[in-house]
């Protein structure tokens, strides 16, 4: 069996969403396939050369396949929402969107300085939001290990924001 294509497969394509031109990659049918979903898990825990000390999901598809990642191995799941989302005290990050800014926290207890983490998201378009949390990552003295995504839209060059804080960026699929 193709990981990949089976991935692929199960990715339902929804044109001028949420705007003109747009076509949204959904992978909630993925969801509706738990054999599949139980390879999307192992696959990312084979890409580690090491056990991350925590796996980092941002808001709000990075939580699904993240939290059971990190379920799985036994470490700490990192929450990373919108900024006014998160009950206790945070550290936070503003940055760029295509037209204005925005703004991501994590609780500031939530890693301890030198962990490893793993930040994990849905989708990769053109990095930003996977680039400031890496930044708050750092910003809590833990370290980026690598990024992991189901979809990688390839074209929007995404990868280019990440690398300064690694090279092990995984992508199961590619558009």
């Amino acid at each position: 069996m193709n990981l990949e294509k089976d991935i692929a497969d199960n990715i339902r394509d929804i044109h001028d969403f949420p705007k003109p031109g747009i076509v949204f990659k959904d992978i909630t049918p993925v969801f509706y396939n738990q054999n599949l979903c139980s390879r999307i898990v192992d696959e990312f825990i084979s890409r580690f050369d090491n056990k991350p000390d925590a796996i980092v999901g941002i808001e709000s598809r990075g939580f699904l396949f993240g939290f059971l990642v990190a379920n799985k191995l036994g470490i700490p799941f990192v929450l990373v929402r919108k900024a006014g989302k998160l009950p206790y005290k945070t550290v936070s990050v503003e940055y760029d969107l295509e037209y204005g800014t925005s703004k991501i926290e994590m609780h500031e207890d939530a890693l301890k300085k030198g962990w490893n983490v793993i930040i994990h998201d849905d989708l990769l378009a053109t990095g930003g939001t996977a680039d400031a949390a890496a930044n708050l990552v750092k910003k809590l003295g833990a370290n980026v290990s690598g990024f992991n995504f189901v979809i990688g839209l390839d074209f929007l060059n995404g990868e280019n924001k990440l690398i300064n804080h690694s090279n092990n960026i995984t992508c199961l699929v590619h558009f």
